[in-house]
């Protein structure tokens, strides 16, 4: 057995694209606190019950479980970071005003997501507490599209959503939690036949309304329209597309570089979303290179009901699709010991450079670094020369 071999689906960052994904780090939390936003690092493991508090099955099965050593209880290795932030804010913040937060950190998936070759990603995100108005969503949107231009990402295309839709069509029905979950699945596959089965259950309107969400996507003005003449009068689902119109307008506004289109059956996540839900999406992927939403309900679960808003993504995906950097341009300096060699680096590192010393005769092999000048001795002073 090689000793050296990763479990599936694990990989190492090399050098040079592990520099790339730190330097978009930096520069994507320093955008985060430009907006005001909070860093917070949760840890990597919790107890089950407090890691799944809130959310669908689906992220059950993608969580690691241990059993803790010192208390004999079940643990979770975090598959998403989201949860964590909405206990943070809830129980250990406990602030009454707005809150944002931000993060960046290791997740880890039990099974390969669809569309994905990697079990491991580094989650990196922000979340809003305590607006529960358009306009915490909106900032959400807009701050996801200044991340993916911090990338150099600039075509983006944008799909919308809404959980109210949903919740206003299935009002008054007693629906248990795993059918709704199935549910849940026919309509991001959009299978038609089965879900005609399924919704036998419902009242005529409802099972009605429900085939309809499969064919309502597409362009934002004309989905809007056809929702409003197909599905019924209801209170949350007029709230619903209100919101959307708000956000759609406001979003085109923001940026002219995004294509906004809207899939009322897109309700893909880790169904814990209970308003607008948004994925991000760019030609060079297929799957989604973000996703977002309201979540106001898994601070309730954790007993504070907060209004909760944001979007997440994985940087290892983000820094792949980014434009490679150019090599770092370094100074080679004589592996030797000599006083006025030793001040001369230290000299130049704290103004910004990078020197690399090196014995005499051995080249230097990197990925990262471009070593296209040298230091040589002149005379009794060591000077930066081009080589």
């Amino acid at each position: 057995m090689n000793r050296w071999l990763l479990p599936e689906d694990i990989a190492d960052v090399l050098p040079a694209e592990a520099r790339k994904v730190e330097t978009l780090r930096r520069a994507i939390l320093d955008l985060y606190q430009s907006y005001g936003y909070e860093l917070v690092a949760p840890p990597i493991l919790e107890f089950l019950d407090s890691l799944l508090t809130g959310t669908g099955s689906d992220l059950n099965l993608q969580t690691f479980k241990l059993v803790d050593q010192l208390s004999g209880r079940t643990l979770g290795l975090r598959a998403d970071m989201t949860p964590q932030v909405a206990r943070i804010d809830a129980h250990l913040l406990n602030r009454e005003g707005v809150t944002r937060l931000c993060y960046a950190g290791s997740i880890a998936h039990a099974r390969t997501p669809v569309g994905s070759s990697a079990r491991e990603e580094l989650q990196i995100g922000a979340e809003i507490y305590g607006c529960a108005t358009w306009e915490a969503d909106f900032e959400a949107i807009s701050l996801l599209l200044k991340t993916l231009s911090v990338a150099q990402l600039s075509k983006v295309y944008l799909d919308l959503s809404h959980a109210g839709v949903l919740e206003g069509i299935l009002d008054g029905q007693v629906t248990a939690k795993s059918d709704i979950e199935a549910l849940y699945t026919l309509l991001q596959s959009k299978d038609r036949s089965r879900l005609a089965i399924w919704a036998q259950r419902l009242p005529a309107k409802s099972a009605d309304a429900l085939m309809a969400l499969t064919e309502l996507n597409g362009p934002c003005a004309q989905v809007l329209a056809n929702a409003k003449k197909t599905l019924p009068k209801h209170k949350l689902i007029d709230e619903a597309l209100a919101h959307l119109e708000m956000l759609v307008l406001a979003t085109a506004a923001f940026s002219g570089d995004v294509e906004l289109s809207i899939d009322l059956a897109d309700l893909r996540g880790y169904q814990y979303h209970s308003g607008v839900m948004f994925a991000a999406y760019v030609d060079q992927l297929p799957q989604p290179i973000a996703r977002g939403g309201r979540y106001d309900h898994v601070g309730q679960a954790f007993g504070r009901s907060r209004p909760a808003t944001g979007f997440s993504m994985d940087l290892l995906t983000l820094a792949s699709l980014a434009p490679l950097a150019q090599r770092k341009p370094a100074i080679v300096a004589p592996w030797i010991d000599d006083a006025l060699l030793t001040s001369k680096i230290g000299e130049l590192r704290l103004a910004g450079e990078v020197v690399i010393q090196v014995m005499a005769g051995d080249p230097v092999e990197s990925a990262e670094y471009l070593c296209d000048r040298e230091l040589v001795k002149q005379a009794s002073s060591w000077e930066v020369k081009k080589k």
